[in-house]
């Protein structure tokens, strides 16, 4: 048997290349090809950097599905499904829209993949036939932790990623910010792997920059501290995310730092605690000064990504000055200031779908919608107004006189020569590929696939056929 692994893009300007920062491995299909057992062969194909090979002989397709990347997703999946090729998606949209998903897929992984795999594979094998439905859900009731598996890396051979080693440590998260899909999907929890499977993926990746794809690096302090010691003779420079609160601990941080972390991205959102409070992250300020936190972490040598969240009926205009000079001042490596993304499944989707004021319900569907665009009507300014705020909020923070301001941070930003290049390329790649992505359409520009992004309503029949499990 043999299984097609594809991960979708997001969609291309016409007679542009994909965006380059986008172009990092992903570990969705590494991780499922490593679940399938080896007498089953896997292709993996990247839609962001080769055609897809519609007409190759498989017996199934296995899709990764973000909200992004969904109008493309059904698009690629319509076209194996008029050949009778069975269709398998997976990921963060299905999971949090499993009836859209339905109708362009023969079966769906709602969830963790690693406890319901096996069942998949098995049921390609056998052709199980549903009594009604004629569709399936597999469901992974509980999270788990992830899988103790090192992803099949070997799929990525030949294709060309940006240098850096992606490595899950844990997932999940237990906050319950009102606009993040993460939480939803893991249903608030999290979980770690082991730190012995860590160090052995690390070793068989034989990558020296490694990114922690971990949605909160640090949500345990003392299994944070258990990790950080055992990085210490891997000798790595490694990069994740964590929350503010790693700043109480400056102990913490000189143990991060010594084990090779070079940056950390941080989610501030914003500098007004009543916004921070709708979002439901009132946590991030509670007794905490972000100038205080912010000098300890670069103290330590750490280098900051901050982002920030606009769009919240708190916000006024002035918010978006105030931020860039905040961010300039606070001499952050890079940072990104976007508006609020209504991502389906959340509180802030049901919310804004409540109140009536979605601009386009699915937006990410919407024929119309392009990245940037605002998807819903704030109340404050325009949506329009919102979308260009942010998008003048980046460019003035990649202008090269605060590339130059912030370059004088000695401590995390250009603490030695090899840190400068890197400070320097990365905020000029920042500021050319965030322009470059605004007003990228979702799910066209790709082959010759723009007519089939019209129809993707259709629900052609496919091979495969199973009872809901």
């Amino acid at each position: 048997m043999k299984i097609t692994l594809v991960m979708p893009g997001v969609g291309r300007k016409p007679g542009e290349a994909y965006v380059d920062s986008w172009k990092m491995e992903p570990l969705a299909p590494a991780v499922l090809a490593a679940l399938t057992p080896p007498d089953v062969e896997v292709r993996f194909v990247d839609d962001r950097l080769e055609p897809i090979p519609y007409d190759e002989p498989t017996d199934a397709v296995g899709i990764n599905v973000e909200t992004y990347t969904a109008r493309r997703a059904y698009t690629i999946a319509e076209r194996f499904r008029r050949r009778g090729v069975p269709v398998i998606l997976g990921g963060y949209h299905p999971t949090l829209v499993p009836e859209e998903a339905l109708a362009h897929a023969e079966a769906i992984v709602e969830g963790e993949a690693e406890a319901v795999w096996a069942r998949v594979i098995e049921d390609l094998r056998t052709g199980r036939r549903a009594p009604r439905s004629g569709r399936r859900r597999y469901r992974a009731e509980d999270g788990g932790t992830p899988a103790r598996v090192s992803p099949r890396r070997s799929l990525f051979a030949g294709k060309r990623y940006l240098p850096m080693t992606l490595i899950e440590a844990g997932r999940g998260c237990r906050f319950a910010c009102e606009f993040c899909s993460v939480a939803q999907f893991y249903r608030h929890a999290a979980a770690t792997r082991p730190v012995n499977d860590i160090l052995a993926e690390i070793e068989s990746a034989g990558s020296r920059t490694v990114f922690f794809v971990d949605d909160n690096v640090v949500a345990d302090p003392d299994r944070a501290r258990q990790l950080f010691e055992a990085l210490g003779p891997a000798r790595i420079r490694w990069f994740s995310q964590g929350s503010i609160t790693m700043a109480d601990d400056p102990r913490l941080l000189a143990l991060m730092r010594k084990s090779g972390c070079h940056g950390v991205l941080i989610g501030f959102e914003s500098l007004s605690a009543t916004t921070l409070a709708a979002m439901g992250k009132s946590w991030n300020r509670a007794l905490r000064d972000y100038e205080h936190s912010i000098r300890r972490i670069r103290d330590a040598g750490i280098a900051i990504y901050a982002t920030f969240v606009f769009g919240y009926d708190t916000d006024d205009a002035d918010a978006f000055d105030r931020t860039v000079e905040f961010a300039i001042q606070q001499k952050f490596h890079v940072a990104a200031f976007n508006h609020l993304v209504p991502f389906p499944g959340t509180p802030l989707y049901r919310r804004l779908q409540q109140e009536g004021r979605l601009r386009f319900d699915p937006w990410w569907l919407d024929a119309q919608y392009r990245f940037g665009d605002v998807a819903f009507h704030p109340r404050n300014m325009s949506a329009e107004e919102l979308a260009d705020r942010c998008f003048q909020a980046r460019n003035a923070f990649y202008r090269l006189g605060s590339i130059l301001s912030r370059a004088r941070d000695l401590k995390s930003n250009c603490r030695d020569l090899r840190g400068a290049a890197s400070y320097f390329w990365l905020n000029l790649f920042s500021g050319r590929e965030m322009r470059r992505r605004q007003g990228l359409p979702l799910g066209t520009g790709f082959e010759d696939d723009e007519d089939d992004c019209q129809a993707v309503g259709r629900v052609p029949t496919g091979g495969f056929q199973g009872a809901d499990a």
